[in-house]
């Protein structure tokens, strides 16, 4: 197992096969900006894709907020990576919350996002940026920038859309109105909401679920559900064969038939 990455403002626990990032700035509403969140997860993120038995990671935050995305204070004043011209605050954003955006996206293990609370602004991107979403009676979303009259500088609009569809994204944008947990599962951005005290459980019930796969057929489904979004179907169709072939080539595939055919539980390694 690699070192632990050293964190500054979230906690990083270790279980069997996944992990869970709790933010712990609450005295900022776990705030993404003025911070060193955007940092810790992207931290906590390279960490887990460098090592294969590390199959999920959980984000959620402690307090009563899971994030409540840019430091308004800041942008008030003008501060941080909210000052200086308009090419130093492009750059600001490219350098800073961006990064964070690719690197949720693209993680090779399964991002979960628990939300234990608000979720506003750059705070609900990074949910819609994870693969699964389970929230509690607590949970708020809402997409608010344009009541600042600011836009998703952090991608945004491209992830929103793809969760719920043009239309509903369109609303959520243009009003920038806050929603309850209940429309947020009618929406589907929720795969299910819980009881709050149940909230860590369910999504690590989901984690350990997951942890209990071959590894590398778990990371390239995932790789695979992507790539899936932006190509055509018969270049999609050349790709699983390729990936495919090499699947069946793996010492865990050998295993899991062994499993299958024995009756009996497998025990991966990720080869």
């Amino acid at each position: 197992m690699l070192e632990q990455p050293s964190l500054q403002d979230a906690t990083l626990t270790h279980r069997n096969g996944y992990a869970i990032c709790e933010f712990q700035r609450d005295d900022v509403r776990n705030a993404l900006t003025g911070t060193a969140l955007i940092e810790d997860i992207c931290a906590v993120l390279d960490w887990a894709n460098s090592d294969i038995r590390i199959a999920c990671v959980i984000f959620t935050g402690q307090g009563s907020a899971f994030s409540s995305g840019g430091n308004i204070k800041e942008m008030a004043e003008q501060r941080g990576m909210f000052g200086g011209s308009p090419a130093e605050i492009s750059e600001a954003y490219r350098k800073g919350i961006q990064r964070m955006s690719r690197a949720v996206f693209n993680a090779e293990v399964v991002t979960i996002a628990a939300v234990n609370g608000a979720a506003v602004g750059a705070g609900f991107d990074m949910c819609c940026m994870c693969d699964l979403r389970i929230g509690c009676e607590a949970t708020r979303f809402g997409e608010t920038f344009v009541n600042l009259g600011i836009i998703p500088g952090d991608g945004g609009a491209w992830f929103l859309q793809r969760l719920v569809g043009y239309q509903r994204a369109a609303e959520l944008t243009f009003s920038g109105r806050i929603i309850d947990s209940q429309e947020a599962r009618n929406l589907g951005l929720l795969l299910e909401c819980v009881d709050k005290d149940q909230l860590l459980a369910t999504a690590e019930n989901y984690a350990a679920s997951y942890a209990s796969k071959p590894p590398l057929a778990l990371r390239q489904s995932k790789r695979l559900m992507r790539v899936a979004q932006r190509q055509e179907l018969d270049d999609f169709l050349d790709l699983c064969a390729d990936v495919q072939a090499q699947c069946h080539h793996t010492q865990d595939h050998q295993r899991a038939l062994h499993a299958f055919l024995n009756k009996e539980p497998a025990h991966f390694k990720g080869d």
